[in-house]
Order: C-alpha cells, then structure tokens, then sequence
C-alpha cells in the first residue's frame, strides 16, 4: 500500500509516532510529509527526531515537488496524525498551500482515503463545520480520544487504542489491540 502521512505541528506527535511503527517494514510504500511547525513539536514531545527505519520517504512543507501533489502519483491512503485545527481547515476549505494541504486535496479529489486524526479541546463551531465539511467530502475523522476498555498500562498502550483505530480504517489488519467483543470474551476467560 502506498501511504502517506502528514504530521502536522498539533501536539500529540506520539500518535504519528506509535502508527510509524505499526507500518515500517511490512511491505508499505511509506511518506511523510510534515507541516511548517511540526518538527519543533517533535524536538519538544519526543525530544528528538522521529526514528524510522530506512525506505521511509520524508518531505518538507514548502516544495510542491513531491510525486503526491499530483493525480497521477495519488497515495492509496493519506493520514493526517495529528491534524491541527488550522490544517484541518485548510484541508476542508482547498486551500493547498504547502505539500500537505496538497497532497491531501489530490487524495480527495480522486476518491482515495483520507483519514485525520484531530487533537484539539475545546472546539469552536468553525472546528466542527471543517469537520462536517470533510466528513461531507469523504474523508474519515477519527478524534485522538484513547479508549480504555482493554485496560491499557503505558501511554504507547493508551495512544495505541487510536492508531489500531487508524489502521483499521486504513484498511491494515492489526491484531494488538483487541475488538470489543474479542475483550470481553478474553476477560470471561480470564475470569473462569
């Protein structure tokens, strides 16, 4: 699968993180593409850089020189993690401006999966018509709001409750994080 990831400068680096993880090596076609202040969210959340293995394609901001800014090279998925409020909206509006607005306009355009993790508390009603405004476009909207019914123990275990979220809307089978019925079935198990 070809993917692309958008790491936007919206706290919560750890979730584009945890899904970086879940992807290297297993056979994906793997860009990232990051918005003007998210390597200073990543110096300052992670205390350095992202870590990836090698094959993993990176982009700046500023250049529409990338081969996803253009139909002919679409991705078959594009994740924004996590998408801050302002690139949602420029998102939601076409306002392609830089490489990630761009490329996730050409994702759209032609009918490919979008998917936006936003990572924002409150919201405004101008969030929530963006959302509804994407949503109406086709994209996925999955909120960075960690589950905690399989009892996680460690932030990677709580963030994971999303990216497992991520992935399945990708389209990726993930087996580290367990379906609801599947949990309640492991813990009546457990129970006996």
């Amino acid at each position: 699968m070809n993917v692309l990831i958008g790491i936007t400068g919206a706290s919560g680096v750890i979730y584009a993180k945890r899904l970086l993880k879940r992807l290297v090596g297993k056979g994906h076609d793997i860009s990232v593409v990051y918005s003007k202040y998210a390597k200073v969210v990543i110096k300052e959340e992670l205390g350095g850089d992202l870590e990836y293995l090698d094959g993993v394609k990176e982009f700046g901001p500023s250049s529409m020189h990338v081969p996803f800014a253009s139909g002919s090279n679409v991705p078959d998925v594009m994740v924004v993690i996590p998408c801050s409020m302002g690139t949602l909206g420029r998102i939601a509006h076409g306002y392609s401006q830089d490489a990630m607005a761009r490329g996730a306009d050409v994702v759209l355009k032609e009918k490919r999966r979008l998917i936006v993790v936003p990572r924002e508390t409150p919201v405004n009603l101008i969030h929530i018509k963006n959302l509804e405004i994407l949503q109406l476009a086709g994209a996925h909207i999955i909120p960075a709001s960690p589950s905690f019914y399989s009892m996680p123990t460690t932030i990677e275990e709580l963030v994971d409750t999303v990216v497992a979220r991520v992935l399945d809307n990708m389209g990726i089978s993930q087996n580290f994080m367990p379906k609801w019925q599947d949990d309640i079935e492991d813990r009546a198990n457990q129970s006996n």
